[in-house]
Protein backbone atom coordinates (compact mmCIF):
# COMPACT_ATOMS: atom_id res chain seq x y z
CA UNK A 1 0.00 0.00 0.00
CA UNK A 2 1.54 3.22 -0.94
CA UNK A 3 2.51 5.87 1.70
CA UNK A 4 0.57 9.56 2.00
CA UNK A 5 3.58 11.36 0.77
CA UNK A 6 3.76 8.87 -2.28
CA UNK A 7 0.17 9.12 -2.64
CA UNK A 8 0.33 13.23 -2.53
CA UNK A 9 3.41 12.65 -4.80
CA UNK A 10 1.40 10.77 -8.07
CA UNK A 11 -0.04 13.68 -9.28
CA UNK A 12 2.81 15.95 -9.08
CA UNK A 13 4.61 12.99 -11.38
CA UNK A 14 2.23 12.69 -13.29
CA UNK A 15 1.62 16.80 -14.39
CA UNK A 16 5.36 16.00 -15.08
CA UNK A 17 5.56 13.30 -17.60
CA UNK A 18 2.12 15.76 -19.26
CA UNK A 19 4.23 18.24 -19.07
CA UNK A 20 7.22 16.73 -20.78
CA UNK A 21 4.74 15.22 -23.32
CA UNK A 22 3.47 18.36 -24.38
CA UNK A 23 7.04 19.89 -24.85
CA UNK A 24 7.92 16.80 -27.03
CA UNK A 25 5.01 17.41 -28.59
CA UNK A 26 5.53 21.43 -29.24
CA UNK A 27 9.29 20.86 -30.21
CA UNK A 28 8.34 18.34 -33.16
CA UNK A 29 5.53 20.43 -34.90
CA UNK A 30 6.03 23.97 -33.75
CA UNK A 31 9.55 24.84 -35.88
CA UNK A 32 7.79 23.04 -39.48
CA UNK A 33 4.42 25.15 -38.83
CA UNK A 34 6.90 28.39 -37.98
CA UNK A 35 8.73 27.65 -41.39
CA UNK A 36 5.56 27.44 -43.70
CA UNK A 37 4.47 30.83 -42.21
CA UNK A 38 7.48 32.54 -42.63
CA UNK A 39 7.44 31.97 -46.38
CA UNK A 40 3.62 32.38 -46.55
CA UNK A 41 3.45 35.87 -44.75
CA UNK A 42 6.95 36.51 -46.82
CA UNK A 43 4.98 35.83 -50.57
CA UNK A 44 1.84 37.82 -48.75
CA UNK A 45 3.91 41.18 -48.48
CA UNK A 46 6.67 41.36 -50.09
CA UNK A 47 4.96 43.15 -52.67
CA UNK A 48 5.13 45.75 -50.90
CA UNK A 49 9.17 46.06 -51.57
CA UNK A 50 7.97 45.14 -55.33
CA UNK A 51 6.53 48.20 -55.63
CA UNK A 52 9.32 50.22 -55.00
CA UNK A 53 10.38 49.35 -59.07
CA UNK A 54 7.42 48.02 -60.38
CA UNK A 55 5.02 50.25 -60.85
CA UNK A 56 7.92 52.48 -62.95
CA UNK A 57 8.69 49.36 -64.86
CA UNK A 58 4.68 48.43 -65.74
CA UNK A 59 3.48 52.41 -65.38
CA UNK A 60 1.23 51.70 -62.36
CA UNK A 61 -0.30 54.07 -60.34
CA UNK A 62 -0.59 54.05 -56.73
CA UNK A 63 -4.31 53.27 -57.03
CA UNK A 64 -3.64 49.74 -59.31
CA UNK A 65 -1.23 49.30 -56.48
CA UNK A 66 -3.50 49.17 -53.98
CA UNK A 67 -6.30 47.52 -55.34
CA UNK A 68 -3.85 44.69 -56.44
CA UNK A 69 -2.12 44.26 -52.75
CA UNK A 70 -5.52 44.29 -51.47
CA UNK A 71 -7.26 41.80 -53.96
CA UNK A 72 -5.26 39.44 -52.11
CA UNK A 73 -7.59 39.22 -49.20
CA UNK A 74 -10.66 38.92 -51.38
CA UNK A 75 -9.40 35.49 -52.52
CA UNK A 76 -8.36 34.76 -49.07
CA UNK A 77 -12.30 35.61 -48.03
CA UNK A 78 -13.92 33.78 -50.70
CA UNK A 79 -11.81 30.44 -50.58
CA UNK A 80 -10.74 30.26 -46.93
CA UNK A 81 -14.05 28.13 -45.40
CA UNK A 82 -13.98 25.88 -48.44
CA UNK A 83 -10.53 25.48 -48.33
CA UNK A 84 -10.35 24.57 -44.55
CA UNK A 85 -13.43 22.06 -45.21
CA UNK A 86 -11.02 20.00 -47.70
CA UNK A 87 -8.73 20.53 -45.38
CA UNK A 88 -10.42 18.39 -42.64
CA UNK A 89 -11.73 15.84 -45.68
CA UNK A 90 -8.11 15.02 -47.11
CA UNK A 91 -6.05 15.44 -44.00
CA UNK A 92 -3.82 18.46 -42.83
CA UNK A 93 -0.31 17.12 -44.55
CA UNK A 94 -1.80 16.57 -48.27
CA UNK A 95 -4.21 20.22 -48.32
CA UNK A 96 -1.31 21.93 -46.22
CA UNK A 97 1.56 20.69 -48.86
CA UNK A 98 -0.93 21.78 -51.92
CA UNK A 99 -1.86 25.13 -49.94
CA UNK A 100 2.32 25.93 -50.50
CA UNK A 101 3.02 24.26 -53.76
CA UNK A 102 0.16 26.71 -55.40
CA UNK A 103 0.65 29.87 -53.73
CA UNK A 104 4.16 29.10 -54.66
CA UNK A 105 3.42 29.00 -58.37
CA UNK A 106 1.64 31.94 -58.46
CA UNK A 107 3.74 34.04 -56.52
CA UNK A 108 6.36 33.57 -58.39
CA UNK A 109 4.15 33.80 -61.70
CA UNK A 110 3.70 37.48 -60.44
CA UNK A 111 7.42 38.18 -61.91
CA UNK A 112 6.02 38.31 -65.11
CA UNK A 113 2.86 40.15 -65.77
CA UNK A 114 3.79 41.87 -68.74
CA UNK A 115 4.62 38.58 -70.25
CA UNK A 116 0.94 37.04 -69.22
CA UNK A 117 -0.68 40.33 -70.10
CA UNK A 118 0.25 39.88 -73.35
CA UNK A 119 -0.11 35.93 -73.51
CA UNK A 120 -4.07 36.30 -72.31
CA UNK A 121 -4.30 39.52 -73.90
CA UNK A 122 -5.34 41.99 -71.02
CA UNK A 123 -4.38 44.52 -69.45
CA UNK A 124 -1.06 44.52 -67.50
CA UNK A 125 -3.10 46.13 -64.23
CA UNK A 126 -5.87 43.60 -65.04
CA UNK A 127 -3.05 40.89 -64.96
CA UNK A 128 -1.70 41.67 -61.80
CA UNK A 129 -5.02 41.76 -60.16
CA UNK A 130 -6.22 38.10 -61.50
CA UNK A 131 -2.63 37.24 -59.90
CA UNK A 132 -2.95 38.41 -56.83
CA UNK A 133 -6.43 37.25 -56.50
CA UNK A 134 -5.15 33.94 -57.44
CA UNK A 135 -2.75 34.50 -54.55
CA UNK A 136 -5.82 34.57 -52.14
CA UNK A 137 -7.21 31.51 -53.26
CA UNK A 138 -4.03 29.54 -52.77
CA UNK A 139 -3.06 30.87 -49.88
CA UNK A 140 -6.66 30.93 -48.29
CA UNK A 141 -7.12 28.16 -45.42
CA UNK A 142 -3.50 28.07 -44.91
CA UNK A 143 -3.94 30.25 -41.41
CA UNK A 144 -7.38 28.84 -39.84
CA UNK A 145 -5.92 25.53 -41.18
CA UNK A 146 -3.29 25.35 -38.77
CA UNK A 147 -5.52 26.29 -35.93
CA UNK A 148 -7.53 23.37 -36.88
CA UNK A 149 -4.25 21.51 -37.22
CA UNK A 150 -3.26 22.82 -33.47
CA UNK A 151 -6.74 21.68 -32.26
CA UNK A 152 -6.13 18.23 -33.39
CA UNK A 153 -3.08 18.54 -30.76
CA UNK A 154 -3.61 20.92 -27.95
CA UNK A 155 -6.53 21.23 -25.93
CA UNK A 156 -7.75 25.34 -25.51
CA UNK A 157 -6.26 26.04 -22.38
CA UNK A 158 -2.56 24.66 -24.32
CA UNK A 159 -2.88 26.40 -27.32
CA UNK A 160 -1.90 30.23 -26.20
CA UNK A 161 2.02 29.02 -25.99
CA UNK A 162 2.39 27.13 -29.42
CA UNK A 163 0.24 29.84 -30.82
CA UNK A 164 2.77 32.56 -29.98
CA UNK A 165 5.54 30.79 -31.24
CA UNK A 166 3.49 30.35 -34.09
CA UNK A 167 2.99 33.61 -34.92
CA UNK A 168 6.48 35.33 -34.09
CA UNK A 169 6.46 33.89 -38.00
CA UNK A 170 5.07 37.27 -38.99
CA UNK A 171 8.16 39.62 -37.62
CA UNK A 172 10.83 36.76 -38.57
CA UNK A 173 9.39 37.02 -42.21
CA UNK A 174 8.82 40.59 -42.20
CA UNK A 175 12.52 41.09 -41.08
CA UNK A 176 14.23 38.60 -43.50
CA UNK A 177 11.98 39.75 -46.23
CA UNK A 178 12.91 43.47 -45.56
CA UNK A 179 16.48 43.02 -46.37
CA UNK A 180 17.09 40.20 -48.34
CA UNK A 181 14.00 41.56 -50.92
CA UNK A 182 16.39 44.87 -50.09
CA UNK A 183 19.47 43.18 -51.37
CA UNK A 184 17.97 40.74 -53.85
CA UNK A 185 16.44 44.20 -56.03
CA UNK A 186 19.50 46.30 -56.12
CA UNK A 187 21.86 43.36 -56.86
CA UNK A 188 19.83 41.37 -59.67
CA UNK A 189 18.53 44.49 -61.01
CA UNK A 190 19.08 44.19 -65.07
CA UNK A 191 20.17 40.46 -65.15
CA UNK A 192 19.67 38.45 -67.84
CA UNK A 193 16.93 41.65 -68.53
CA UNK A 194 15.07 41.50 -65.89
CA UNK A 195 14.23 44.42 -63.31
CA UNK A 196 15.31 43.46 -59.87
CA UNK A 197 11.70 43.50 -58.56
CA UNK A 198 10.65 40.63 -61.07
CA UNK A 199 14.13 38.34 -59.63
CA UNK A 200 12.73 39.27 -56.28
CA UNK A 201 9.21 38.20 -56.62
CA UNK A 202 10.67 34.63 -58.61
CA UNK A 203 12.76 33.37 -56.30
CA UNK A 204 10.90 33.80 -53.21
CA UNK A 205 8.37 32.11 -54.44
CA UNK A 206 10.30 28.82 -54.45
CA UNK A 207 10.92 28.73 -50.87
CA UNK A 208 7.04 27.83 -50.29
CA UNK A 209 7.38 24.72 -52.99
CA UNK A 210 10.52 23.50 -51.50
CA UNK A 211 9.23 23.47 -48.28
CA UNK A 212 5.70 21.99 -49.17
CA UNK A 213 7.51 18.84 -49.89
CA UNK A 214 8.98 18.99 -46.45
CA UNK A 215 5.33 19.17 -44.89
CA UNK A 216 4.55 15.96 -47.15
CA UNK A 217 7.13 13.79 -46.09
CA UNK A 218 8.11 15.26 -42.19
CA UNK A 219 3.80 16.31 -40.89
CA UNK A 220 1.44 14.22 -39.85
CA UNK A 221 -2.18 14.29 -40.10
CA UNK A 222 -2.37 14.09 -36.16
CA UNK A 223 -2.12 12.03 -32.92
CA UNK A 224 -2.91 8.59 -34.24
CA UNK A 225 -0.49 9.01 -37.52
CA UNK A 226 1.94 9.84 -35.55
CA UNK A 227 5.08 7.83 -35.48
CA UNK A 228 7.18 9.31 -32.87
CA UNK A 229 5.06 9.07 -30.26
CA UNK A 230 4.40 5.47 -28.25
CA UNK A 231 1.08 4.19 -27.69
CA UNK A 232 0.91 5.27 -24.13
CA UNK A 233 1.56 8.72 -25.38
CA UNK A 234 -0.54 8.74 -27.94
CA UNK A 235 -3.29 7.62 -25.35
CA UNK A 236 -2.49 10.67 -22.96
CA UNK A 237 -3.02 12.95 -25.57
CA UNK A 238 -6.01 11.65 -27.07
CA UNK A 239 -7.60 11.87 -23.32
CA UNK A 240 -6.91 15.15 -23.33
CA UNK A 241 -8.82 15.98 -26.02
CA UNK A 242 -11.78 14.21 -25.22
CA UNK A 243 -12.31 15.36 -21.66
CA UNK A 244 -11.72 18.97 -23.21
CA UNK A 245 -14.70 18.28 -26.24
CA UNK A 246 -16.99 16.20 -23.37
CA UNK A 247 -17.47 19.63 -21.74
CA UNK A 248 -18.07 21.70 -24.70
CA UNK A 249 -21.06 23.24 -26.59
CA UNK A 250 -21.50 23.12 -30.32
CA UNK A 251 -24.11 25.09 -31.33
CA UNK A 252 -22.65 26.84 -34.62
CA UNK A 253 -25.92 28.82 -35.64
CA UNK A 254 -25.88 30.69 -31.98
CA UNK A 255 -21.52 31.51 -32.55
CA UNK A 256 -22.50 33.15 -36.35
CA UNK A 257 -25.35 35.04 -34.14
CA UNK A 258 -23.22 35.92 -31.43
CA UNK A 259 -22.11 39.47 -30.76
CA UNK A 260 -19.21 38.63 -28.77
CA UNK A 261 -17.72 37.01 -32.09
CA UNK A 262 -19.07 39.96 -34.25
CA UNK A 263 -17.07 41.77 -31.69
CA UNK A 264 -13.90 39.91 -32.14
CA UNK A 265 -14.21 40.33 -35.92
CA UNK A 266 -14.33 43.82 -35.85
CA UNK A 267 -11.50 44.00 -32.77
CA UNK A 268 -9.03 41.92 -35.79
CA UNK A 269 -10.29 44.04 -38.78
CA UNK A 270 -9.41 46.81 -37.28
CA UNK A 271 -6.04 46.23 -35.61
CA UNK A 272 -4.62 44.14 -38.46
CA UNK A 273 -6.05 47.18 -40.78
CA UNK A 274 -3.33 49.54 -38.47
CA UNK A 275 -0.73 46.05 -39.11
CA UNK A 276 -1.86 45.74 -42.73
CA UNK A 277 -1.51 49.08 -44.11
CA UNK A 278 2.30 49.31 -41.99
CA UNK A 279 3.67 46.01 -43.89
CA UNK A 280 2.82 47.53 -47.18
CA UNK A 281 3.31 50.75 -47.14
CA UNK A 282 5.95 50.65 -44.77
CA UNK A 283 8.80 50.65 -47.91
CA UNK A 284 6.98 53.49 -49.55
CA UNK A 285 6.81 55.38 -46.37
CA UNK A 286 10.76 55.25 -45.42
CA UNK A 287 11.41 55.90 -49.27
CA UNK A 288 9.46 58.98 -48.93
CA UNK A 289 11.39 60.27 -45.92
CA UNK A 290 14.47 60.58 -48.11
CA UNK A 291 16.16 57.32 -47.91
CA UNK A 292 16.93 55.68 -52.09
CA UNK A 293 18.65 52.55 -51.55
CA UNK A 294 15.99 49.40 -51.94
CA UNK A 295 18.81 47.40 -49.31
CA UNK A 296 19.13 50.34 -46.94
CA UNK A 297 15.10 50.93 -47.29
CA UNK A 298 15.24 46.67 -46.44
CA UNK A 299 17.55 47.32 -43.58
CA UNK A 300 15.41 49.90 -42.36
CA UNK A 301 12.35 47.77 -42.39
CA UNK A 302 13.72 45.07 -40.39
CA UNK A 303 14.17 47.25 -37.28
CA UNK A 304 10.66 47.51 -36.71
CA UNK A 305 10.12 43.68 -37.19
CA UNK A 306 13.11 42.31 -35.54
CA UNK A 307 12.39 44.02 -32.44
CA UNK A 308 8.75 42.67 -32.62
CA UNK A 309 10.03 39.09 -31.81
CA UNK A 310 11.13 40.13 -28.36
CA UNK A 311 8.02 42.23 -27.68
CA UNK A 312 5.68 39.21 -28.82
CA UNK A 313 7.68 36.92 -26.51
CA UNK A 314 7.47 39.01 -23.43
CA UNK A 315 3.97 40.31 -24.02
CA UNK A 316 2.78 36.63 -24.05
CA UNK A 317 5.29 35.46 -21.35
CA UNK A 318 4.09 38.28 -18.80
CA UNK A 319 -0.14 38.11 -19.83
CA UNK A 320 0.51 33.71 -18.78
CA UNK A 321 2.56 34.50 -15.50
CA UNK A 322 -0.73 36.98 -14.50
CA UNK A 323 -3.55 35.26 -15.97
CA UNK A 324 -4.23 38.94 -17.30
CA UNK A 325 -5.52 39.38 -21.48
CA UNK A 326 -7.63 42.42 -21.83
CA UNK A 327 -4.92 44.89 -20.84
CA UNK A 328 -2.28 43.26 -22.58
CA UNK A 329 -3.91 43.59 -25.82
CA UNK A 330 -5.45 47.24 -25.35
CA UNK A 331 -2.72 48.42 -24.15
CA UNK A 332 -0.54 47.92 -26.78
CA UNK A 333 -3.47 48.79 -29.05
CA UNK A 334 -3.45 52.20 -27.79
CA UNK A 335 0.68 52.16 -27.95
CA UNK A 336 1.04 51.01 -31.32
CA UNK A 337 -1.99 53.84 -32.69
CA UNK A 338 -0.57 56.59 -30.85
CA UNK A 339 2.93 55.51 -32.43
CA UNK A 340 1.91 55.47 -35.90
CA UNK A 341 0.69 59.31 -35.34
CA UNK A 342 3.83 60.05 -34.39
CA UNK A 343 5.87 58.34 -36.86
CA UNK A 344 3.84 60.45 -39.44
CA UNK A 345 3.95 64.02 -37.56
CA UNK A 346 7.79 63.10 -37.48
CA UNK A 347 8.05 61.87 -41.03
CA UNK A 348 10.49 64.44 -41.82
CA UNK A 349 13.24 63.35 -39.30
CA UNK A 350 13.75 59.59 -40.29
CA UNK A 351 15.52 58.73 -37.02
CA UNK A 352 12.42 59.45 -34.65
CA UNK A 353 10.43 58.45 -37.36
CA UNK A 354 11.57 54.58 -37.24
CA UNK A 355 11.88 54.81 -33.54
CA UNK A 356 8.28 55.47 -33.38
CA UNK A 357 7.53 53.08 -36.32
CA UNK A 358 9.03 50.48 -34.05
CA UNK A 359 7.58 51.14 -31.17
CA UNK A 360 4.37 50.58 -33.36
CA UNK A 361 5.01 47.62 -34.94
CA UNK A 362 6.22 46.38 -31.12
CA UNK A 363 2.74 46.70 -30.01
CA UNK A 364 0.96 45.90 -32.58
CA UNK A 365 2.55 41.90 -33.18
CA UNK A 366 2.63 42.00 -29.64
CA UNK A 367 -1.01 42.00 -28.87
CA UNK A 368 -1.10 39.21 -31.65
CA UNK A 369 -1.04 35.84 -29.48
CA UNK A 370 -3.28 37.86 -27.05
CA UNK A 371 -5.96 38.40 -29.09
CA UNK A 372 -5.78 35.02 -30.75
CA UNK A 373 -7.19 33.28 -27.01
CA UNK A 374 -10.04 35.69 -26.89
CA UNK A 375 -12.14 33.29 -29.13
CA UNK A 376 -11.20 29.89 -27.00
CA UNK A 377 -12.50 32.26 -23.94
CA UNK A 378 -15.59 32.62 -25.76
CA UNK A 379 -16.29 29.74 -27.81
CA UNK A 380 -16.01 25.96 -27.80
CA UNK A 381 -16.26 23.33 -29.58
CA UNK A 382 -17.40 23.54 -33.04
CA UNK A 383 -19.20 26.65 -32.04
CA UNK A 384 -15.60 27.57 -32.06
CA UNK A 385 -14.32 26.47 -35.00
CA UNK A 386 -17.04 28.47 -36.61
CA UNK A 387 -16.30 31.26 -34.92
CA UNK A 388 -12.43 31.23 -35.36
CA UNK A 389 -13.22 30.97 -39.11
CA UNK A 390 -15.56 33.85 -39.21
CA UNK A 391 -13.24 36.01 -36.99
CA UNK A 392 -10.74 35.36 -39.76
CA UNK A 393 -12.35 35.19 -42.89
CA UNK A 394 -14.09 38.83 -42.36
CA UNK A 395 -10.89 39.98 -40.15
CA UNK A 396 -8.63 39.38 -42.78
CA UNK A 397 -10.35 42.23 -45.44
CA UNK A 398 -8.12 44.38 -42.86
CA UNK A 399 -5.61 43.66 -45.46
CA UNK A 400 -7.96 45.39 -48.33
CA UNK A 401 -8.73 48.03 -45.61
CA UNK A 402 -5.34 48.74 -44.68
CA UNK A 403 -3.68 48.85 -48.09
CA UNK A 404 -6.62 51.17 -49.55
CA UNK A 405 -6.58 53.34 -46.84
CA UNK A 406 -3.37 54.78 -47.30
CA UNK A 407 -3.89 55.07 -50.68
CA UNK A 408 -6.71 56.94 -50.68
CA UNK A 409 -5.10 59.59 -48.47
CA UNK A 410 -2.00 59.71 -50.72
CA UNK A 411 -3.81 60.47 -53.54
CA UNK A 412 -6.25 62.89 -51.40
CA UNK A 413 -3.55 64.86 -50.65
CA UNK A 414 -0.51 64.05 -52.04
CA UNK A 415 0.89 62.78 -48.95
CA UNK A 416 1.78 59.29 -48.21
CA UNK A 417 2.14 59.85 -44.11
CA UNK A 418 -1.73 61.27 -43.46
CA UNK A 419 -3.04 57.64 -44.69
CA UNK A 420 -0.73 56.68 -41.97
CA UNK A 421 -2.32 59.26 -39.33
CA UNK A 422 -6.07 57.31 -40.39
CA UNK A 423 -3.89 53.74 -39.60
CA UNK A 424 -3.04 55.01 -36.45
CA UNK A 425 -7.14 56.09 -35.48
CA UNK A 426 -8.02 52.26 -36.13
CA UNK A 427 -5.64 51.23 -33.90
CA UNK A 428 -7.12 53.24 -31.42
CA UNK A 429 -10.54 52.42 -32.12
CA UNK A 430 -9.57 48.42 -31.30
CA UNK A 431 -8.21 49.57 -28.16
CA UNK A 432 -11.44 50.82 -27.39
CA UNK A 433 -13.64 47.88 -28.53
CA UNK A 434 -10.66 45.38 -26.33
CA UNK A 435 -11.62 47.72 -23.21
CA UNK A 436 -15.88 46.80 -24.18
CA UNK A 437 -15.07 42.82 -23.73
CA UNK A 438 -16.12 41.94 -19.91
CA UNK A 439 -13.35 41.86 -17.83
CA UNK A 440 -14.46 38.05 -16.29
CA UNK A 441 -14.89 36.88 -19.73
CA UNK A 442 -11.18 36.92 -20.89
CA UNK A 443 -9.05 36.75 -17.63
CA UNK A 444 -8.62 33.60 -15.93
CA UNK A 445 -6.18 31.40 -13.43
CA UNK A 446 -2.84 32.22 -15.11
CA UNK A 447 -2.14 28.27 -14.45
CA UNK A 448 -4.81 27.19 -16.57
CA UNK A 449 -3.22 28.97 -19.69
CA UNK A 450 0.46 27.41 -19.41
Amino acid sequence: MPTLTQAAAAPAVANEVEEQLYRKVLKRILPLLLLCYVVAYLDRVNVGFAKLQMLDSLGFSDGVYAVGASIFFWGYFFFEMPSNLLLHRYGARFWIARIMVTWGIVSSSLAFISPLSHFFHVETSTMFYILRFLLGVCEAGFFPGIILYMNYWFPARRQSVAMSGFLIAIPVSLTLGGIVSGWLMENTHGLLGMGGWQWMLLLEGIPSILVAFVVLFRMGDGIQSATWLTSSEKALLQRNLEQESSKKTHKVGAALRSPRVWLLTFILLTFNTGFYGLAFWLPSIIKASGVKSTLNIGLLTAIPYLSAVVAMLWNASHSRKTGERRLHAAIPAFIGGVGLILSALFANNVPVSIVFLTISTCAILGLMPIYWTFPGQILSGTAAAAGIALINSVGNLSGFTGSMITSIAKDLTGNINNGTYALGACLLVSCVLILSIPKSMLNKDPVQDA
